[in-house]
C-alpha cells in the first residue's frame, strides 16, 4: 500500500477546545479509518526519578514531553504499520506499564498543546489547525475541569495557572499559531470552521481514493 495516511494537527492553549474539535472532526469521519493520537499520552518517563522530582514536573513545557517517540510512532503509523501507544500515570507522575495497541489508519488527528512546537513533527502534518480561544475562557475550562474531575481545590488551580501554565502559554504555545494552516477561534463552538475542515479532510481522502 503506497497510499500514505493524513495527518492533522490540533494544536491549542490548555482549555481553549482543542478536543473539542478534535473530537467533531473524528465523530464526522465515524465508520472511515481514523485515528487519534495524543501528546498528553507521550511525556517523559521519569521512573528513574524518586517522586519529589516528579512533583516539580512543569507539564507545560516542552521538555517534558518524548517528542522522540511520538515521532517514531507517527512514522510507523504512516508506514502503515502498528504502534503501541504509551500511558501516562499521572497519580504517580512516570509512564504506566500499560500500553494502548494501535492499527494504522487512513487519518491520523494529532492533538496536542505543542504539537506545532516542535520542526519534526510540523513535517510530518499535512494540515495545522490552531484553537485560539481568549484567555478568560480558557482558565474558567480549565478551573471547572480540574475541580469536577481531578478533585483539585480552586486555590491550586489558580496558583498552577497564574505561575506554570499562563507563563507556558505565552512563552511556548501562543507563538506557534504562526504555523498553522487555519487557526479556529473558540474552539469546538465554531461549528463552521469544523464543517470547513472536514469538507478538507473529505477532498483529501477523495484525491487519495480512500472514501
Amino acid at each position: 500500500m503506497d497510499r500514505k495516511p493524513v495527518v492533522i494537527g490540533v494544536a491549542g492553549g490548555s482549555g481553549s477546545g482543542k478536543t473539542s474539535v478534535t473530537k467533531a472532526i473524528y465523530d464526522s469521519f465515524k465508520g472511515h479509518s481514523i485515528l487519534m493520537i495524543e501528546q498528553d499520552y507521550y511525556y517523559k518517563d521519569q521512573s528513574h526519578l524518586p517522586m519529589e522530582e516528579r512533583l516539580k514536573t512543569n507539564y507545560d513545557h516542552p521538555l517534558a514531553f518524548d517528542n522522540d517517540l511520538l515521532i517514531e510512532h507517527i512514522q510507523k503509523l504512516l508506514r502503515h504499520e502498528a504502534i503501541d501507544k504509551p500511558v501516562y500515570d499521572y497519580a504517580v507522575h512516570t509512564r504506566s506499564s500499560e500500553v494502548i495497541h494501535v492499527e494504522p489508519k487512513d487519518v491520523i488527528i494529532l492533538e496536542g498543546i505543542l504539537i506545532l512546537e516542535d520542526e519534526r513533527l510540523r513535517d510530518l502534518m499535512d494540515i495545522k489547525l490552531y484553537v485560539d480561544t481568549d484567555a478568560d475562557l480558557r482558565i474558567i475550562r480549565r478551573l471547572l475541569r480540574d475541580i469536577k474531575e481531578r478533585g483539585r481545590s480552586m486555590d491550586s488551580v489558580i496558583e498552577q495557572y497564574v505561575n506554570v501554565v499562563r507563563p507556558m502559554h505565552n512563552q511556548f504555545i501562543e507563538p506557534t499559531k504562526r504555523y498553522a494552516h487555519v487557526i479556529i477561534p473558540e474552539g469546538g463552538h465554531n461549528h463552521v470552521a469544523i464543517d470547513l475542515m472536514v469538507t478538507k479532510i473529505q477532498t483529501i481522502l477523495e484525491q487519495k481514493s480512500f472514501l
